[in-house]
């Protein structure tokens, strides 16, 4: 059962690569690690994590380790004690590394390069924290952020949890429509944004979208606009200030806040299966233990390295993995502005070669998008600093994690193939280098604290052994785990605690093979991953609903070549609508969802249909809708539950047009 999933993804089931070991790896060995894993979910787990937590300067010491009650959805590590996230990230190695790079910044052009050092980082988080408490804000306060891949945006988030603001980080993808629902889900009085972004020379108009935004929220007090390219923006008296200028007047030294443990550092927004976005809330001291210790095992970080996740700061790969696991470490992060095509596509791999990165995180679409330029690209370049390369954001077919390894880390590089979610904080199920035999595809073993279990997803009962295939869940806490949505607790446990009660769950379904390695094999719900992003099929159709001509719409996602999953949209017109116009009206739809949500989001198919696959009670059978979108319709199961069998007829006739 378990290898016939495999096998539906295409995934080769045998394949292995021998373990690669590092020099100084964390984990040198394949014992070590099971040892490890061993102490860190049984008996001994607390003595675990309080060895481990030692890692962090606390203000006053923790006096419990763990606490969880999954029914209640109360989850809390390291209870009584005291730290700052941004003490912890800056100015304990800005008093003992001062020179130390923190930042190593490239732009849009492979020439606007910039370094930041640990000092002079400190200096200017400092003074954007003086801006905020100038400006009103205080502890326990929301801020929503709006910003390019700048090194402003790593201190304005730093500068946030120096002082105890909860900061809500939006990518600056985003459309107004969707900022603006944060903001409001938020409370937010305080905004961060930029005048303009840039992306391979497309400038992006992020105050003229922030503005827009903003438009409908009378509560937000100020913004402060940072200048990245000089462009013409409207400033509103009163509310509108120029935080590039401004900040110069502020003192560069501000106390850090102390904070408990379980106090909130951040919420991240995240698509869900209904059309509201999600307020992701993670606490202080868990979150940043568990990126730290994630960073630093997975990816062999040690200082000295120049660290690379190619990410965004508005999704939680770039909160994690980006600013708060590598600073915590004392290690040199990398901020990435462009894409990896512009001027060419031999940009990523230039960097590598320019700024001796020696690990390089990014997602399967890239790498897959890299892969149509040919090996060329990658073999003009010296990428010999390379020790570790990761990928992220989705599951990596086989043959881009082969080019991966074979072209890109010539054979000598792991690739940890990385498995965790917004959700989780950091890194729940991946290879440990020099540890783990490697599979292409499969995510391989958990990691320490990490307790996976395969479930049935009718009965709910855990699938005992190996070679079984089910849902994923995780049976106790770990110290970064969600610990609720912003303003929502039940939605919290609705979601994540009460669907197989005594677990969380994933959302995702899994194969554990015959060695114990899992596979991740997509969701099981209606979120659809999109070039690593999760986009909520309500989302999407509320955009589409939105228009004039249409009366309904469903939304599921087929297998892409470059994207890993895109959009395919069935729409209901109104009654009356010229079929002429039927192409305009697809552009014009496309266009729906692009404001509404945000360009990543935008369909790649609309089939326009006079009726949906519903059950008597009314219920979209999305199944049927995905079996049609993914052109395999030779096998559509049970259509005896259908209000009305002969749509279905209708529906693949329409496809195959659509799909030819």
């Amino acid at each position: 059962m378990a290898a016939e999933a495999i096998a539906e993804k295409g995934l080769p089931v045998d394949e292995k690569y021998e373990p690669l070991y590092g020099q100084r790896c964390h984990v040198p060995s394949l014992e070590e690690y099971k040892a490890m894993y061993k102490r860190s979910v049984g008996p001994e787990r607390d003595q675990f994590w309080a060895e481990q937590a030692q890692s962090l300067r606390w203000i006053r010491p923790f006096t419990k380790v763990s606490y969880e009650n999954f029914a209640a959805g109360d989850v809390r590590w390291f209870t009584g004690g005291t730290l700052n996230v941004c003490d912890n990230c800056v100015d304990r190695w800005a008093e003992s590394a001062p020179d130390r790079t923190a930042i190593v910044y490239e732009g849009d052009e492979p020439t606007d390069v910039k370094k930041v050092s640990f000092k002079e980082l400190q200096m200017e988080t400092c003074r954007i924290a003086n801006l905020y408490k100038f400006h009103g804000g205080r502890k326990g306060d929301r801020i929503t952020m709006y910003l390019p891949m700048v090194p402003e945006a790593a201190s304005a988030m730093l500068a946030s949890a120096r002082i105890g603001l909860i900061h809500s980080v939006v990518f600056a993808g985003f459309s107004a429509s969707a900022l603006r629902d944060r903001m409001v889900d938020a409370q937010s009085a305080l905004v961060v944004t930029a005048d303009e972004g840039l992306r391979g020379k497309k400038v992006i108009a992020l105050k003229n979208i922030c503005d827009d935004a903003m438009a409908e929220c009378p509560f937000i007090t100020t913004c402060l606009v940072f200048k990245r390219t000089g462009g013409k923006v409207n400033m509103k008296e009163g509310r509108d200030v120029w935080a590039t200028e401004t900040m110069a007047g502020m003192r560069p030294y501000c106390p850090p806040e102390e904070m408990a443990s379980e106090d909130t550092l951040f919420m991240l927004y995240t698509s869900g299966s209904t059309g509201k976005p999600k307020g992701v809330a993670h606490c202080t001291a868990g979150y940043l233990l568990w990126t730290s210790f994630t960073v630093r095992v997975v990816f062999d970080v040690h200082v000295g390295d120049c660290y690379a996740s190619v990410a965004d700061i508005g999704w939680i790969t770039g909160h994690s993995y980006i600013i708060y696991g590598p600073l915590c470490n004392g290690a040199s992060t990398f901020i990435f502005e462009s894409v990896p095509t512009y001027p060419d596509a031999g940009r990523y791999w230039d960097m590598v070669q320019r700024h001796k990165i020696t690990q390089f995180y990014t997602a399967p679409t890239a790498i897959r998008t890299l892969m149509r330029s040919g090996p060329e690209w990658v073999k003009k370049y010296d990428r010999s600093s390379l020790r570790v390369l990761g990928s992220v954001g989705e599951p990596i077919n086989p043959e881009a994690w082969r080019w991966y390894y074979d072209v890109v880390g010539d054979k000598k590089c792991p690739i940890v193939d990385t498995f965790w979610q917004t959700e989780t904080g950091g890194h729940m199920m991946t290879p440990l280098p020099g540890a783990h035999m490697l599979k292409p595809g499969s995510c391989t073993l958990p990691f320490f604290g990490v307790v996976p279990k395969v479930l049935d997803p009718t009965t709910g009962k855990e699938l005992e052994g190996n070679d079984v295939h089910g849902v994923l869940v995780f049976a106790q806490s770990w110290p970064s785990m969600i610990r609720s949505v912003y303003g929502d607790h039940q939605r919290f446990l609705d979601t994540y605690l009460k669907p197989y009660p005594g677990y969380y769950l994933t959302g995702d379904g899994c194969v554990r093979d015959k060695d114990g390695y899992y596979w991740i094999t997509g969701r099981v719900d209606d979120v659809i991953n999109v070039s690593g992003h999760r986009v909520g099929s309500a989302e999407v159709e509320h955009a589409l609903v939105q228009n004039h001509s249409a009366a309904e719409a469903a939304v599921v996602g087929y297998p892409h070549e470059v994207k890993g999953s895109g959009l395919f949209c069935y729409v209901i017109l109104k009654e009356g609508v010229d079929e002429s116009k039927h192409e305009d009206l697809k552009k014009e739809l496309k266009g729906n969802v692009r404001a509404e949500v945000g360009p990543f989001a935008q369909p790649d198919h609309i089939l326009f249909t006079s009726a949906l696959p519903k059950t008597r009670s009314g219920k979209i059978m999305r199944r049927i809708l995905r079996k049609i979108a993914e052109n395999d319709t030779s096998n559509l199961g049970d259509t005896s539950t259908l209000l009305d069998p002969s749509i279905v007829d209708e529906l693949k006739e329409k496809a195959a047009k659509v799909l030819k």
